[in-house]
């Protein structure tokens, strides 16, 4: 499975399988994979479509790219020649011309519907070529029976053709044409969510919205189990960088390849090298991201505001009174770098959507920027320091219970709002926080928080959580009276459906580890690797 560097995914295998299979059954739903730059959107399309075997189905996959209209309308068109003559006995070659020859005898009115728009895109004729290159999935449809998936990557930049009516012929091909399914992919979050909620929104055609997340904890480790097998490298090692990536496929892979070429050198070794050394290809992707903001127009002011999140200054109010600017220009800037999705707002808290980026930032580039004078050996000593102190602190938290983590950074609630699970939560400030014990038979250990208007009611769960376990919480939760109650519980195993549901129907929130990390990133403190 690491052959090609591609582990996991299989939830989003399997949607896209049954998507598509699902399109000859006459039931067509198009799918839009939005997610961060690298968090692996392009891996599960590639992976899709070199598993995918049915020649009932042509999948068209097109990167879409800054270029001339004419130039993407001969790279659609030899996209969909190329695949069709797959499943025929022809020599292939990757020459628009050469495959317009050998399937003109296979699907003449496809090729000459072709030739028609090729000709329309070198003159000054623009307006329906798009629809029209997308009318061609319907007409080899109607010559060869077969069914086309048209696969945009990076999908907004499509609007660099130049095609001033661009969504609304795609909705109205969206709407028109059935036999035909969109999968779309975009590392742009934020202009992507939007273009789906206003251009692209339709009755009829609508895109079912699929977050690309970064690999959760058990994936991670068993990543990293499977590619450092042959390294010497411990547990808590392996659980600090899952902390330190965040999951992305990406870091994982570079990380666990310099361990394996630097052995027996140590984590901070690699670090170090990758980081913090001129040359080293983190150091070099993160200094190159940052000349985005060299000639912007309040390029200070951005990464200012950037480094203040880095050190965990992550709330809009905060960088305000530190960076003394009023809050409505705070509020500017920092929709200029949502917009760009360099950050996330999370309610009233602010995120650096890359882990690793953040690191750098607050680490790397910042002490280099802030040294009075050059001295090479002390940075990359302070670096160093730094690093150690990161591991230390890790490994000082995985040490301690649940409970007791949960506890510390429930003290550090102070009345702020959070987007949760797509609720807005307000994080109580509790003037008391205290153990609970429960006489339940599987629930022993829980909190009990007040704050001066509502009461949290935390219950713990080291195994698998079950519709017993919620319905014996339940009733333990109302011996208290309070109108204004939160019933929690804390499990770090996956909750079956089953008890999702149960929890739904008896209001009780369940924090699993994807969750109780989510909280523990807002307070730029260490993760739970269970």
């Amino acid at each position: 499975m690491l052959k090609d560097n591609f582990f996991d995914r299989k939830v989003y295998l399997e949607i896209l399988e049954k998507r598509v299979v699902a399109l000859k059954d006459g039931y067509r739903q198009n799918i839009a994979f939005i997610g961060d730059e690298q968090v692996g959107k392009s891996a599960i399309l590639h992976k899709f479509l070199n598993s995918f075997l049915d020649n009932r189905f042509l999948l068209l996959y097109v990167e879409a790219r800054p270029e001339s209209l004419s130039l993407f309308c001969r790279r659609f068109a030899g996209v969909l020649l190329y695949n069709f003559l797959c499943s025929t006995d022809a020599l292939l070659k990757e020459d628009l011309e050469f495959l317009i020859e050998k399937s003109s005898g296979y699907i003449p009115k496809t090729v000459s519907k072709i030739k028609a728009i090729l000709a329309d895109s070198q003159g000054r004729k623009k307006e329906n070529i798009f629809s029209d290159l997308l009318s061609l999935c319907n007409i080899i449809h109607q010559e060869t029976g077969k069914f086309c998936v048209v696969i945009f990557d990076e999908f907004q930049n499509l609007e660099t053709l130049g095609i001033k009516s661009l969504y609304k012929e795609w909705s109205q091909r969206l709407m028109l044409e059935k036999t035909t399914m969109f999968i779309i992919a975009s590392s742009s979050v934020y202009k992507a969510k939007a273009i789906l909620s206003g251009d692209l929104s339709l009755l009829f055609g609508n895109f079912e919205v699929i977050t690309v997340e970064p690999l959760d904890v058990k994936s991670s480790s068993e990543f990293l189990k499977l590619r450092l097998q042959a390294a010497n490298v411990k547990d808590e090692v392996r659980n600090f960088i899952v902390n330190f990536t965040g999951g992305y496929p990406v870091y994982l892979d570079i990380i666990s390849q310099a361990l394996i070429k630097s052995s027996p050198a140590g984590l901070v070794d690699t670090l170090e090298d990758l980081l913090f050394s001129s040359s080293g290809i983190l150091n070099q992707k993160f200094i190159n991201y940052l000349k985005r903001f060299q000639d912007v127009q309040f390029g200070p002011d951005y990464l200012a505001i950037l480094h203040l999140i880095s050190n965990g200054r992550n709330k809009i109010k905060d960088i305000s009174h530190i960076l003394k600017k009023p809050v409505k220009l705070v509020n500017s800037r920092v929709s200029y770098l949502m917009g760009i999705d360099v950050i996330v707002r999370c309610g009233d808290f602010l995120k650096i959507s890359d882990r690793v980026f953040g690191f750098w930032l607050k680490f790397v580039y910042q002490e280099k920027l802030n040294a009075l004078i050059f001295d090479h050996l002390n940075q990359k000593a302070a670096f160093r320091k730094n690093i150690d102190a990161l591991l230390h602190e890790f490994f000082s938290c995985a040490q301690k219970p649940v409970a007791e983590r949960v506890t510390e950074i429930l003290r550090l609630f102070a009345d702020e709002r959070f987007q949760f699970e797509r609720k807005k939560v307000t994080l109580n400030h509790f003037r008391e926080i205290k153990p609970l014990d429960f006489e339940s038979r599987s629930l022993k250990e829980g909190l009990i928080c007040r704050s001066s208007e509502s009461l949290w009611i935390f219950g713990f769960k080291q195994e698998m959580l079950t519709e017993e376990d919620i319905s014996e919480f339940s009733r333990e939760c109302k011996k208290y009276r309070n109108k204004l109650q939160k019933k929690i519980i804390v499990t770090l195993k996956d909750i079956d459906a089953n008890s999702q549901l149960k929890a739904l129907d008896e209001k009780v929130w369940t924090w699993d580890l994807n969750s109780l990390n989510q909280i523990m990133d807002l307070f730029s403190k260490p993760r739970i690797i269970a």
